[in-house]
């Protein structure tokens, strides 16, 4: 483990040496910046603009969403190579040289990219919810700071699996899997509509299928004191890691059945 954990942080080292190589790489940081910030000016604005949503003001919304986008942005940025994977290696060929390689795939396909830009994103997410968490009078305990950490894990872990499970999905097709970004940039814009106002079956969706609400809603509501059970909060690295787990389980099918390109 611990020499596959050194050969991940080589691959890292790699791409971003590489990365920085170019004159313009800091415009990208701004670019991406820009994005990432005009989601949450807009939910402001639009608060501003019609007032809160019952007891739900924006603090509370940008709390919940933070914690999404914030854990979007660190699966995006330590297992970026499965996002790759379908047109990059499978189709390419290259997953063929991967497979000789006496070392594991996951790490492998794992630090096949790298963009330092990605690193915004959790960067201003964790910013956004230190700021609603001070509009909302809630003291940085070290409790707390645990269950926010273990949302941030919890969460990292659950779109890893998105990302490896469309890459295990993607030995079966060769077709784009487009319907795949509902559980990707799709799924943390459900954060921005309060729990009680979300249809019971994007709820039941959102909790079992793809566990949004545990890595955000309930860790959110455990640490601001909400009218939620408190147990709900901690149940985000468990969640998390089951998604995962799962996702691994199709990866490894996948692998199994896939057949070499020949190229």
């Amino acid at each position: 483990m611990l020499a596959e954990g050194k050969i991940y942080c080589k691959y890292l080292r790699m791409h971003l040496l590489s990365g920085m190589e170019y004159k313009g790489w800091w415009l990208m940081l701004i670019q991406v910046l820009t994005v990432v910030i005009s989601d949450p000016i807009a939910t402001v604005l639009l608060f501003s603009r019609f007032g809160n949503i019952g007891e739900w003001t924006v603090a509370h919304i940008i709390l919940v969403y933070s914690l999404a986008v914030a854990s979007f942005g660190l699966a995006e940025s330590v297992c970026r190579g499965f996002d790759y994977f379908p047109w990059h290696l499978l189709r390419s060929g290259d997953f063929d040289r991967l497979l000789l390689r006496p070392r594991s795939l996951f790490v492998q396909v794992a630090a096949s990219r790298f963009h330092l830009h990605r690193l915004v994103r959790p960067f201003t997410g964790i910013c956004a919810a230190g700021w609603a968490l001070g509009q909302l009078d809630v003291p940085l305990t070290p409790g707390r700071l645990g269950i926010l950490a273990m949302a941030l894990a919890g969460g990292c872990l659950m779109y890893c699996g998105v990302f490896v499970l469309t890459s295990g999905l993607a030995f079966f097709t060769i077709k784009g899997l487009d319907w795949i970004f509902l559980l990707t940039n799709a799924s943390y814009q459900i954060t921005r509509c309060p729990e009680p106002y979300l249809p019971r079956m994007l709820k039941s969706v959102f909790s079992f299928v793809l566990p949004m609400l545990f890595i955000s809603f309930y860790p959110a509501a455990t640490v601001c004191g909400w009218d939620y059970p408190r147990w709900l909060g901690f149940l985000s690295l468990p969640s998390g890691a089951a998604f995962l787990g799962v996702s691994l389980l199709v990866w490894r099918i996948g692998v199994r059945h896939y057949k070499s390109t020949g190229s």
